[in-house]
């Protein structure tokens, strides 16, 4: 208990009380801000009308009635795309050819040109499924009309041409908002980094002023003073999660008294695993140098930005040894997914797992310097 609150004292007048919350928070508010409207439901494109007919009035208005896509402008004559393109104004251009309604009230076929900007490929999201879904629907119109005209019912009309129809729906994330990954990663990150940074000094600090084992040889005294940093970082990590949820319109359907249960144990994993970093640490200046070993692999594969199911499988198999892939499995399946937590006992059991492993390394460490320390005192 003398550790606990020596610790709580100094967390107190320390500058990780400040840096905990408002780094998160200002990322939080930041990030949040910056990518509150980047689902690009609206992909700018141009049109080039060569047929000036009613029909490809109606195409183009259809294609600007679609949400993942604005007709920006439309051109009577063929321009070279690089030109139109050269500004990024648009992302596509899709060209009408000659002809267009007159081949169609013939029942011939016309090619309709799309050309896509793909330096930046996330402003052709949804673009190019939508441009086919409006070409398709159109030729089934036409052609249900056609067999219609010609004596045949609706309902054998569409039988006909279309005797399959695929029903696609975008669950949980239907507008591919960057806040529920991207900007929830950057947020767990900066935590991650302030948190094994802080709870990684611990040992070094306690050594430089001779207070390493100044409250007995057991690890407990030590494991203990984790706890302040476990607390603080879930506080910080459920505010910046309700602040992204108002600022930028998260989805987080969990129950804020349930969630704290798993992000309570991800904080105490990740503090004891930056005690066990920092340990063996000369001074507190190192300890800032090895906590990458646990920030890079958690920024790349634990899915903040790219989907574990990208990497080998013993690469995902080895991101269970981070703290931060359960924490992020547990915000997708609870929080955005609304799943129960008796549904991700894997990700607590993984948690509880590391929370073994790394005490029990502690503790390794901590006995075996406080018997050195021992044999030197009785050498002396």
């Amino acid at each position: 208990m003398k550790s606990l609150i020596d610790e709580w004292n100094y967390v107190l007048g320390s500058k990780y009380l400040r840096l905990v919350f408002m780094g998160p928070l200002i990322a939080a508010l930041f990030f949040g801000l910056m990518f509150s409207k980047n689902q690009i439901t609206e992909s700018p494109i141009i049109v080039i009308d060569e047929d000036h007919s009613s029909y490809s009035r109606q195409l183009i208005s259809d294609l600007n009635a679609s949400p993942s896509m604005k007709v920006t402008n439309v051109y009577a004559s063929r321009i070279h795309p690089e030109t139109l393109l050269a500004n990024e104004q648009a992302v596509a251009v899709i060209m009408l050819p000659k002809e267009l309604e007159v081949r169609q009230q013939q029942g011939l076929s016309s090619n309709i040109a799309i050309l896509l900007d793909n330096t930046m490929p996330s402003g052709l999201t949804n673009l190019r499924t939508a441009v086919q879904e409006i070409i398709q629907t159109d030729n089934m119109t036409l052609s249900m009309t056609r067999l219609i005209q010609k004596g045949m019912d609706a309902e054998t009309a569409k039988g006909l041409v279309t005797p399959m129809s695929l029903q696609q729906r975008m669950l949980f994330n239907p507008t591919t908002s960057y806040v529920g990954f991207m900007v929830l990663g950057f947020v767990n990150i900066v935590v991650l980094m302030i948190t094994t940074n802080a709870a990684g000094s611990i040992a070094p600090r306690l050594r430089q002023k001779g207070q390493l084992f100044a409250m007995g040889n057991s690890p407990l005294h030590l494991w203990i003073r984790s706890i302040p940093y476990a607390v603080l970082t879930s506080i910080s990590l459920l505010l910046s999660y309700g602040l992204l949820k108002q600022v930028g319109a998260m989805r987080f359907e969990a129950s804020p008294y349930i969630f704290i249960i798993p992000l309570g144990l991800y904080a105490l994993a990740l503090s004891l695993m930056g005690l066990l970093i920092g340990y063996t640490a000369k001074d507190v200046s190192k300890v800032g140098l090895r906590t990458s070993i646990v920030v890079y692999p958690s920024f790349l594969a634990t899915g903040i930005q790219l989907s574990p199911l990208a990497f080998p499988e013993p690469f995902q198999m080895s991101a269970w040894a981070l703290p931060m892939n359960s924490l992020n499995r547990l915000i997708r399946g609870m929080a955005f997914r609304s799943g129960d937590l008796t549904s991700y006992t894997k990700e607590l059991g993984a948690l509880v797992i590391i929370l073994g492993g790394v005490s029990l390394m502690i503790g390794l460490l901590a006995l075996k310097e406080a018997k050195q320390a021992y044999t030197s005192q009785e050498l002396t």
